[in-house]
């Protein structure tokens, strides 16, 4: 598939967008173009996503390329001839530009079969939005024996033709708190006659902003947000309950350790100040995507053998599922420069098509030196 056949690939994925684990007619597409070219599946029992197989003639390692394929809930505003044609959804995060990048590297390194060392499984991973996808990849138990991941992630701060390739932290881990403040009702013109939960819930929601200010290293980046809170259903009764959730992010582990602990103590004794009781129930999501600092190097050796620029991408408090993958073989999270200028999660974000085809060599060129390597 030349390059022109690969941006048409992409345009047809943009015009067609599917929410996470509805991604059917996006897998059944991507599984045809790698069958009409012979490449192998894996039967991985998966509704929606998909893993292909390239295995080389020579002895090496295995390589894995992550891509993910499932779009947002968000009503595209871009004006481009390809825009989505299903309302109310949108690929305003380039995973559409992920799935024709590593359809690309997989028709490229299939036709270096015979010379390639090694194996590279190239995988189309639903439901990355929905926080879940990765995790249900991982238990098909398809890539227990690969060495190294690489995923794509499209960065729209950066020019077509400039890699964004960083070591260390580079993504958040994202937690979820909820915590229900449980007091006594009563008429709001008596307040002595109850625990009234609303000013228990004011002060925590003020005192948890303290957890990072006053508890995190200022180098060390952190949030905590309180979201929602809720009480009461009139004007005129003092509520039982008073409910509060929120979000945390940090980039390095110990933090997010010691967030959940301070937050937890913290609920407790204000609650209990207040003559309250609270339920607290902190729930972790992905964890904070950690690039191996060796890979970064290998990855910018390929980098500029395959004509392009590198650059430090910027760390983000948003959260990848990829983290997942690197809790089990260390990786590399690569930012490719898409162009666009526009924030993703945006209804006017966009990618300029024509990184697509060199973004697909270079990824083919990294999984071939890796698979090849000692």
């Amino acid at each position: 598939m030349d390059g022109e056949k690969l941006i048409a690939f992409f345009k047809d994925l943009h015009s067609h967008p599917e929410l996470g684990n509805y991604e059917y007619r996006t897998t059944r597409r991507i599984r045809e173009a790698l069958e009409a070219h012979g490449i192998e599946m894996l039967d991985s029992g998966m509704e929606t996503g998909c893993i292909a197989v390239i295995r080389g003639e020579k002895p090496g390692r295995v390589i894995g390329l992550r891509s993910d394929i499932d779009a947002l809930p968000i009503s595209e505003e871009t004006g481009l001839p390809y825009a989505s044609q299903e309302p109310g959804v949108m690929h305003a995060c380039g995973h559409d530009s992920h799935a024709a990048i590593m359809l690309g590297a997989a028709l490229l390194l299939k036709e270096q079969e015979a010379e390639l060392s090694g194996t590279v499984k190239v995988i189309f991973q639903p439901a990355e939005e929905v926080d879940n996808g990765a995790r249900n990849v991982l238990a098909t138990g398809n890539l227990d024996d690969v060495d190294e991941f690489y995923a794509v992630h499209s960065y729209p701060w950066f020019r077509p033709g400039v890699l964004g390739i960083k070591e260390g932290p580079v993504m958040a881990s994202v937690d979820k708190i909820d915590i229900t403040i449980r007091g006594k009702s009563s008429h709001a013109g008596y307040p002595y006659r109850s625990i009234d939960p609303i000013p228990a819930a004011a002060a925590l929601a003020l005192s948890a902003q303290t957890v990072v200010s006053r508890n995190i290293n200022a180098f060390s980046p952190a949030v905590v947000s309180i979201t929602r809170i809720s009480a009461g259903n009139t004007w005129n009764v003092i509520p039982e309950t008073a409910e509060l959730e929120g979000t945390v992010r940090t980039l390095n582990p110990e933090d997010r350790d010691m967030t959940e602990q301070h937050l937890r103590r913290m609920t407790e004794h204000i609650a209990a100040a207040h003559g309250c009781t609270a339920a607290f129930t902190y729930t972790r999501g992905s964890a904070a995507v950690i690039n191996d600092a060796g890979l970064c190097e290998k990855a910018r050796e390929v980098a500029r053998e395959t004509g392009f620029e590198t650059d430090l991408q910027e760390d983000t408090m948003g959260a990848e599922d990829f983290s997942d993958y690197l809790a089990r073989r260390p990786g590399v999270f690569i930012r490719v420069g898409t162009g666009g200028f526009v924030e993703s999660h945006h209804s006017r974000f966009r990618v300029e098509p024509e990184a697509i085809p060199p973004a697909a060599a270079f990824f083919a060129r990294l999984a071939t030196v890796r698979a090849a390597a000692d």
